[in-house]
């Protein structure tokens, strides 16, 4: 494999990005970023940024060109440059390949179900219109899920179909309907995978989303599931990661129906709004972890120190677009146990991601109850 890298170049300047080059001092890694707000990225806090759009080909390449090991923290990247980059002899990791099965919902549907793994039935549609002449004609039921192919992430691009009056919300892209599930439980396990094979998988965490915003809102770990169902989380995640070959870490987001039984939803190809509780609760974050598979190092521990409760900083339901203002942040920073970890974001709005509270406790049902009062004190505001 070769002497570890040591220079990496990172397609994206998001709080993912800011994580990743937040850990990269101790593996004697340096970073830096390409993101389209350049200074005003997250990520510009703790490394350089440059000014570019991911999902354009010339910048990708150029950007790229001069690192050991180019990787992505968002998945609308442009492919085709990766594999210009890929050519021209820089390592990409995750490859162009597994991105441009991943990034596209209805490649990512088609590539689970063809490879034999558990997922809801499904079927693309070109638009809305093709959709609802679907519906029309009983070739689609209701209900189901609507999920637009790209650029969905955050609650965003997910429509749910429960009834006839719920078509007048499609949205008119590219999009996949799949079958709704009876879902018990929704899980992630976030696997690592190395350069030569090696993997390693972190404890399943249990995901509850906020009603009628599909994003994710409080995280439990580990899944409070049984242990025989935890432990095949961690074999199926495992299995996916080996099959489309990825190095660096896979998040895959699974659900737990009402019979007991495991199905995949959705794959992300890079760290993950389900492993960011790893910071502080794991011997190794998802982060570190990343970073270690991509250059070539050893990949660390995973057992957890403590378990941990995540809750997403959220833009309060309603506000309007401007300058973030975080209320009750004095009374969450000085309760035990509580991380808070803002991302720097210039200007929040209704529902927007802004941060992360991981709370660390030797009791599950204690660090909820923390959870509780950290989402009842902190607020974020705008000003405009």
């Amino acid at each position: 494999m070769g002497a570890p890298a040591t220079r990496i170049g990172i397609l994206g300047g998001g709080q993912l990005g800011l994580m990743l080059a937040e850990a990269a001092p101790d593996l004697g890694v340096t970073c830096a970023a390409l993101d389209a707000q350049g200074a005003d990225a997250p990520a510009s806090r703790v490394v350089d940024v440059t000014a570019g759009d991911v999902s354009r080909r010339e910048d990708v390449v150029r950007f790229g060109s001069d690192f050991d090991v180019v990787t992505i923290e968002v998945e609308r990247v442009s492919a085709a440059g990766m594999r210009d980059l890929e050519a021209r002899g820089v390592v990409v990791h995750p490859s162009a390949r597994v991105v441009e099965t991943i990034q596209d919902k209805g490649t990512q549907k088609a590539w689970l179900a063809a490879s034999g793994f558990p997922t809801s039935a499904f079927a693309t549609y070109p638009d809305a219109a093709g959709l609802r002449e679907a519906v029309a004609a009983g070739v689609r039921p209701i209900p189901f899920v609507q999920k637009a192919r790209r650029e969905g992430y955050d609650g965003r691009g997910v429509v749910v179909v429960r009834e006839e009056a719920d078509l007048a919300g499609l949205l008119d892209v590219p999009c996949v309907a799949e079958d709704l599930v009876a879902i018990a439980t929704e899980v992630a396990v976030v696997v690592a995978r190395g350069r030569g094979g090696a993997h390693a998988t972190f404890d399943p965490v249990e995901m509850v989303f906020r009603p009628g915003a599909n994003i994710l809102d409080v995280l439990v770990c580990p899944a409070r599931i049984p242990d025989a169902l935890a432990a095949a989380s961690r074999r199926l995640a495992v299995r996916v990661a080996e099959a489309i070959d990825i190095v660096g870490v896979l998040a895959v987001e699974m659900f737990v129906d009402t019979d007991g039984e495991l199905w995949v939803n959705e794959l992300a190809p890079r760290p993950h709004n389900s492993g960011h509780h790893t910071i502080e609760a794991c011997t190794t974050s998802q982060y570190g972890q990343h970073l270690r598979a991509i250059s070539g190092l050893p990949l660390g521990a995973t057992e957890p120190r403590r378990s941990a409760v995540l809750v997403n900083v959220l833009g309060a339901p309603g506000i309007a677009r401007g300058t973030p203002r975080y209320l009750g942040r004095d009374a969450v920073e000085a309760m035990p146990g509580v991380h808070l970890h803002l991302y720097g974001k210039r200007v929040t709005w209704s529902m927007r991601k802004m941060g992360h509270v991981t709370i660390v406790d030797d009791d599950v049902n204690r660090a909820l109850a923390t959870a509780v009062e950290v989402r009842n004190t902190l607020r974020v505001a705008s000003d405009p």
